[in-house]
């Protein structure tokens, strides 16, 4: 079977101890991983700065303007 290709890069991440209990909390509180919660986090504050790449394969993304 065929490794399916990742678009995700790994890196390591210095937090202090009570901000990592608060972002622990937060994505239990939604049901989600501590690390998926950090993803969503970075992708909000990138969104609403207007500083979110759009995706490649985003529907309307070929479209040329005119």
């Amino acid at each position: 079977m065929a490794a399916k290709e990742s678009n995700t890069k790994s890196f390591v991440l210095r937090i202090d101890a009570q901000t990592m209990e608060a972002i622990e909390k937060w994505a239990a509180d939604e049901f989600r991983s501590t690390n998926g919660q950090l993803q969503w986090i970075i992708a909000e504050a990138l969104r609403r700065s207007g500083r979110k790449p759009k995706a490649k394969n985003a529907p309307g993304s070929n479209r040329q303007e005119h």
